[in-house]
């Protein structure tokens, strides 16, 4: 090969913006395979403690049925008979008829356990992820109703659509292995 004195010539600057082309594409294929890794290793799910319940899991999902269910921390339930996750804030009487119920769909059982005790189960079939009975419990209650993300029904999207709409920025990535985030753990922002 001829030697160019030092120059650049027009094969040189090809050649050069060639290998410098080809390690930015092998870099840039090796950053989107690790974010794909890395997304793999997490799953969506909402904060309990910063959740405002603002009706927007119902709506936003990009499923037919929102993937974000109620649940319920039996462990904090005080198994009250006027539970304020499940009836209106002023029943017109504390039984199970559907105008005296907070919850739009039904999703919530009541049954009698003993004089004054109510247990209360949520049928997650029913359960579209409103957050009405989440936010009495929360206002009126012991906030042992909230909302998560459940994994069986969520297909985990790239960008949730719930995520972007959420406007207390409740939802993050969790690693996969602890998909679910309890109520008053605070564990904070990973």
């Amino acid at each position: 090969m001829p030697e160019n004195d030092g120059k650049l010539t027009r094969r040189g600057l090809l050649h050069s913006g060639m290998r410098g082309a080809g390690l930015l594409g092998f870099g840039g294929a090796a950053g989107f395979l690790a974010g794909r890794e890395e997304r793999s290793r997490t799953v969506w799910q909402i904060d309990p403690d910063k959740c405002i319940q603002c009706g927007l899991c119902a709506t936003e999902c990009v499923l037919e049925v929102s993937a974000v269910k109620c649940v319920h921390s039996h462990g904090m339930c005080g198994y009250c008979e006027l539970c304020t996750g499940y009836f209106e804030p002023e029943p017109i009487a504390l039984d199970e008829g559907a105008e005296n119920q907070l919850c739009p769909t039904g999703a919530i059982e009541r049954a009698f356990v003993e004089d004054p005790y109510y247990e209360y189960r949520i049928k997650e079939d029913l359960c579209v992820g409103c957050g009405k009975c989440v936010k009495g419990c929360n206002m009126f209650g012991n906030g042992s109703l909230y909302l998560q993300v459940r994994h069986d029904r969520c297909i985990d999207c790239n960008v949730c659509a719930i995520a972007t709409a959420c406007p207390s920025q409740a939802f993050r990535r969790v690693p996969a292995t602890e998909p679910y985030l309890l109520r008053g753990k605070g564990d904070g922002e990973k």
